[in-house]
């Protein structure tokens, strides 16, 4: 049993400088730890709730003080003094308490804090390191550590929209291991950052995650430039360094046509454009290619990615169990990318994951753009099995914070990079 004897929160800044939550839980006995949240800027309809303080003189209306209260008054309130069973029954008790559908009572931001810190806690109580607890709750041993794709180019919400992709990432697909991945990525930026001085004339100016955002002309711009790189670091396009690209394509839809750049199109059209992509470039998995309600022509784009390509669902599917069930269905997409603060609490992200992989799709474990230092995520990626981890590039603290401690679980466990792509 674990019983909580007190939640404290703070208001604290993400790695954009808007406010986001921090929750210490402490236990009896003295386990004591601290979680922080992320927040996203491309966001899904189905998301749960963040709670903001809607001050357009404070932070612009992104403040936190009424999360933060809910944790040190309500859930503090409700919560000190009750013994649970495990973690499942803590995450139901803030749903039972905030009451509604997407979490607009407490808010995700505030109910995830909680949920993060106790299992942070709970972990200490347990003496196991966290990614070891997070692989007692899905019920399966820890096997193998999820690959990096790692931002290189941005565009879309997350660099002010200069290119109508969101992100192109690359995959270390000769990489046996997270530093030979991290290694081949080193080299690839840095050539990324020559390319762009030479091409551009400008310096390696970052986005929300990391990512390189010179002025491309068009989609393809980004991709052409994104294999010239892996060339100048010393590596073949597809053999050693593939490419992920998340299209993000929810934010260029508008009544039923694609305006990509200049071009108007339809999701038959559009379904061909992803089509020529994957022919010309050596991308491997593909991220939220079509609008987030175009369930019509989701499962053509599965048929058209076939095996060439992973069709990854993020705004699409929203870490939401419905969302993903229905994708199911229809075959709509073969890939989960998880993000916790999508549905607001472990164990309900925790059925999203046994629900995608029970399916036999993969499973990308996700970051936000706005990132806190906090590590969490590297022991979810590893304790929940993921295929691929999604954090952003190597160039910012936030990021680091997650890979450095992928490195640490790595030395601990001596456990290989999943086998993909294969």
């Amino acid at each position: 049993m674990f019983t909580i004897e007190k939640l404290t929160a703070l208001e604290i800044l993400d790695s954009r400088g808007r406010p986001t939550v921090q929750t210490t839980c402490s236990l009896k006995g003295g386990f004591r730890a601290t979680a922080s949240v992320p927040s996203g800027a491309s966001t899904g309809k189905a998301e749960a709730l963040e709670l903001r303080d809607g001050d357009p003189n404070r932070y612009r209306g992104f403040g936190c003080r009424r999360a933060v209260q809910n944790v040190n008054q309500k859930l503090n309130a409700a919560l000190t003094g009750r013994s649970l069973a495990d973690q499942e029954a803590l995450d139901r008790a803030l749903l039972e308490l905030d009451g509604t559908q997407n979490k607009s009572a407490l808010g995700a931001n505030a109910i995830l804090s909680v949920s993060l810190a106790f299992a942070r806690a709970a972990a200490r109580q347990m003496a196991q390191p966290l990614y070891q607890y997070f692989a007692g709750l899905l019920g399966v041993p820890l096997q193998t550590l999820p690959r990096p794709t790692i931002n290189l180019f941005s565009g879309g919400k997350h660099a002010g929209g200069q290119a109508p992709l969101q992100d192109v990432l690359v995959v270390p697909r000769s990489a046996r291991t997270i530093d030979e991945a991290l290694a081949i990525t080193f080299a690839v930026y840095q050539s990324a950052i020559d390319l762009i001085a030479q091409k551009y004339g400008m310096r390696a100016l970052k986005a929300d995650e990391g990512g390189l955002a010179p002025p491309f002309a068009s989609a393809e711009a980004m991709l052409e430039d994104a294999v010239a790189a892996i060339r100048m670091g010393g590596f073949e396009p597809g053999r050693d360094v593939s490419l992920a690209v998340d299209v993000a394509s929810s934010h260029f839809y508008r009544d039923g046509r694609y305006q990509l750049g200049l071009t108007a199109m339809d999701s038959s059209a559009m379904i061909r454009q992803i089509d020529d992509w994957i022919e010309r470039y050596p991308i491997v998995s593909l991220e939220d290619g079509l609008a987030e309600d175009d369930w019509p022509h989701w499962p053509k784009l599965r048929e058209c990615l076939a095996s060439r390509a992973l069709t990854v669902g993020d705004d699409l599917l929203c870490t939401n169990q419905a969302r993903i069930e229905r994708a199911i269905a229809l075959n709509a997409a073969d890939t989960l990318l998880l993000k916790v603060n999508q549905i607001g609490t472990l164990t309900e992200a925790l059925e999203s994951c046994r629900l995608a992989q029970a399916a036999g799709w993969r499973v990308t474990i996700s970051a936000r753009s706005g990132e806190t230092e906090d590590n969490w995520l590297a022991d979810l990626a590893a304790g929940w099995r993921g295929d691929q981890l999604k954090v952003g590039s190597i160039m910012q603290s936030e990021r680091l914070s997650k890979y450095n401690r992928l490195l640490a679980i790595e030395a601990e466990t001596a456990l290989p990079l999943v086998n993909w792509p294969n």
